[in-house]
């Protein structure tokens, strides 16, 4: 457990900045003026002592804290430490923070609802994924990716699947860019199934609220615990970022990941399921990271989309059939054949294991529908649905 023996403004302003709070939320949370605020995050900020009262306060908003934010403020201090009064030790010298090599795989997933056959008609046929979902693809146009394509299902999807190499110089770096592309590919997925849905005469919907990433790391500096953390990093990003800077989502110092690196950092609520010596893999609720350790042993990242494409469809599916249920109206399925015994299916194939089925594999699709609760969300879909045909 992290304790704080001496409060000043450092550790106050330290503590606001890992709850990613801005000054005003800061302030309102523990009932004190903006201003005071302002102070604990100056120059001069180590040297305000605070009030017996305020340092218990700040007690327990910490005792309250999650690992990530606990992580992310012993690794502000440690940045922020005056060099006179703790050196930085040896240990922490020459901690590579990059370059590597890492490959984003983006999943847009938007309901269309029956406006979807508009688009199934010039599409290719796929295989079949983990879910057994029928899906046909069409060729992407996203100005900024190697690769994009918009996979179809006739249950009422489309989803947007980016591929994007990156060679980044620190972890930081890659968290950032994926918080800022996201607002600007979540607009121009808006924008792109509007003006295919208006080419073909079919009536505009909703548009794009959510991406999903999913990292491979093909190339970096780091091997050991220092590898682990790294994967870690990718999955859970916001451990290294800003994102309540005025100037938008901006990387937290090098010497945030350097302490990240040095001490470890694992998410409480991100489950593992690579294989030693093979691979490196975490699924996380905001995405997955994987790293091969044995190319000719580890999963090829095609089986990680595959899942990944089912799943979004899958719960973008689900939050049409709950939102619905949610405002008071009935469902209405793409088309009749996509009702509560489909939804039944889709969730036996996804959730039951497969004789032909390696021990990774399960162990990916395992750790992918845990922190996706997409099976709670397809029962309940599944039951409102049942209930509402009745």
């Amino acid at each position: 457990m992290t304790v704080v023996v001496k409060w000043t403004g450092r550790e106050a302003a330290a503590l606001g900045k890992a709850l990613r709070l801005s000054i005003r939320g800061y302030a309102a949370r523990l009932g004190v003026n903006p201003a005071t605020v302002v102070k604990w995050r100056g120059q001069r900020g180590h040297e305000i002592e605070l009030m017996p009262e305020t340092a218990e306060m700040l007690d327990e908003v910490l005792r309250r804290c999650d690992p990530e934010a606990v992580s992310t403020f012993t690794a502000l201090l440690s940045a922020d430490r005056p060099a006179e009064a703790s050196p930085v030790a040896e240990a922490d010298v020459g901690i590579p923070l990059g370059p590597a090599r890492v490959v984003s795989h983006k999943f847009i997933p938007v309901y269309l609802g029956a406006s979807v056959e508009a688009l199934l008609a010039g599409a290719e046929e796929c295989r079949l994924g983990p879910g057994g979902l029928e899906h046909r693809v069409l060729p992407g146009a996203h100005p900024d990716a190697a690769a994009s394509r918009l996979y179809v299902y006739p249950c009422g999807v489309a989803t947007f699947h980016l591929v994007q190499p990156r060679v980044v110089n620190r972890l930081g770096e890659l968290a950032a860019w994926r918080y800022r592309s996201y607002v600007t590919d979540l607009a121009w997925a808006t924008a792109e199934l509007h003006g295919r849905l208006a080419a073909a005469g079919a009536p505009a919907v909703a548009g794009a609220t959510y991406v999903l990433s999913a990292y491979l790391l093909e190339e970096s500096p780091w091997a050991g615990e220092q590898l682990e953390t790294a994967v870690q990093v990718l999955t859970t990003p916001s451990v290294v970022v800003d994102r309540e800077h005025p100037d938008g989502p901006t990387a937290l110092g090098s010497a945030v990941e350097q302490g990240l690196l040095q001490n470890g950092y694992a998410h409480p609520d991100a489950i593992a399921f690579g294989s030693q010596p093979v691979s490196i893999g975490l699924a996380g609720w905001s995405g997955v990271a994987y790293h091969p350790l044995a190319a000719d042993r580890a999963l090829p990242m095609d089986a990680i989309v595959a899942l990944e494409l089912d799943v979004q469809a899958l719960w973008a599916l689900s939050t049409y059939v709950l939102d619905e249920i949610e405002a008071g109206r009935d469902p209405v399925m793409s088309h009749e054949a996509y009702g509560w015994r489909w939804l039944r299916g889709a969730y036996s194939r996804l959730t039951a294991a497969r004789p032909q089925e390696t021990a990774q594999h399960q162990l990916m699709r395992e750790a992918v529908l845990a922190t996706s609760q997409l099976p709670d969300r397809l029962r309940a879909a599944q039951e409102a649905l049942r209930e509402s045909s009745t």
